[in-house]
């Protein structure tokens, strides 16, 4: 489908949750992830100046190795993280340019707006400087990610009616959750004739590994469909999307996006009623909607490891296996050298930049009762 001068695939590459080898982002594994993807026809990639180590990578996995004309790099600017100054907002361009290699963005996006976070992007009049970016050539489309309400959504594209596209967290997990409002906030775009970019597709993975009674119905439906793909295919199915945006881990996951992707066909009635079922059991859960996007990491003064926390605290939500979630809590935060829940000391940094609204001092303090952390 074409949008934007591009055509472009209905799959795009996350670039937020590359894997992992000694503690740092594995190139090599990266360059065969990126082959496959181009090799089956698909050129977009999403990087972000926020996403560790991601812009780096991508140069050295896509840029150096492909025509610049053969793919469409997105990157994204977070005026809201360490920024004191427009000045420090403008040096997040040049450091993406820098680090990435690309010579020029085909989509740049003023990154999370919502809430508070929308304030920093008018006080920096960054608005008006990224369509200077754009007229100088270093930027072919400037659009916007966002987590918050219709409400603010629309009124953001009323004042700023020159934005081209807007990023929107979507997933049939999500569509009618009050809490993202999914479907709401893609009316709105729509309502605004703009194309829509999708992220969290399979809600920060979640829903590759959903409760047991949403994997019977998915596999009873479609035997031969992994659970994930239902998820792409939900997102993919919806009308004006530039792309669904993928962030893939490894080659398996590389290989099952590719093969449900690759032929993608609209979902039939059968199809919708299925994944109607799945989200009307995933309301029961109460999980914390924690996506691992990291955002409260990069704010907590103590390095707590909150999405670590909160991960544990779903396993043993959806498994009821302690011994498990226990297992996650010490993986994914001992071992990568953070601070347990328990050293949480309430100042709320992490809940003010939080794309999800989690109350996450609350959870912090469940985490530390339920696995018995000292005070």
């Amino acid at each position: 489908m074409s949008y934007l001068g591009k055509d472009i695939k209905k799959l795009g590459f996350g670039l937020m949750r590359l894997p992992q080898k000694d503690n740092s982002i594995d190139v090599e594994q990266v360059k065969s992830m990126v082959d496959a993807f181009m090799n089956a026809g698909f050129t977009y990639f999403d990087t972000a100046w926020a996403y560790t180590g991601s812009e780096e990578s991508i140069r050295q996995a896509l840029v150096e190795r492909y025509p610049r004309e053969r793919f469409q790099l997105a990157t994204k600017n977070a005026a809201w993280i360490e920024c004191k100054s427009k000045e420090d907002a403008h040096a997040q361009f040049e450091t993406s340019l820098r680090q990435t290699g690309a010579g020029y963005f085909d989509f740049y996006l003023l990154h999370n707006l919502g809430e508070n976070r929308t304030q920093y992007f008018d006080d920096y009049d960054l608005w008006r400087w990224v369509q200077d970016k754009k007229s100088q050539g270093l930027i072919k489309h400037v659009g916007f990610s966002f987590h918050s309400t219709p409400e603010e959504l629309d009124s953001i594209l009323k004042a700023h009616p020159e934005m081209e596209f807007v990023q929107l967290q979507i997933n049939y997990a999500d569509w009618e959750n009050p809490a993202i409002q999914s479907r709401g906030c893609y009316e709105v775009a729509r309502s605004h004739g703009k194309p829509v970019i999708i992220m969290e597709p399979v809600k920060g993975g979640m829903l590759a590994t959903p409760p047991e009674a949403v994997v019977e119905i998915l596999k009873k439906a479609e035997p031969q469909s992994s659970v994930a793909s239902w998820a792409l295919r939900f997102a993919a199915n919806l009308e004006g999307i530039i792309t669904v945006l993928s962030g893939m881990s490894n080659m398996d996951q590389m290989q099952d996006n590719l093969a449900c992707m690759s032929n993608f066909t609209r979902l039939t009635d059968a199809q919708e009623n299925t994944l109607k079922a799945a989200r009307e059991i995933i309301e029961q859960y109460p999980v914390i909607p924690c996506t691992t996007c990291n955002y409260c990491a990069k704010v907590c003064p103590n390095n707590i490891g909150i999405s670590g926390s909160l991960t544990a605290m779903n396993y043993l939500t959806l498994y009821k296996d302690k011994a498990s979630a226990l297992h996650q809590e010490n993986w994914l935060v001992g071992m990568h050298g953070k601070a347990r829940a328990n050293e949480c000391i309430g100042c709320g940094e992490c809940e003010e930049v939080c794309p999800q609204h989690i109350a996450i001092r609350d959870e912090l303090a469940r985490v530390s009762e339920t696995f018995e952390m000292a005070g």
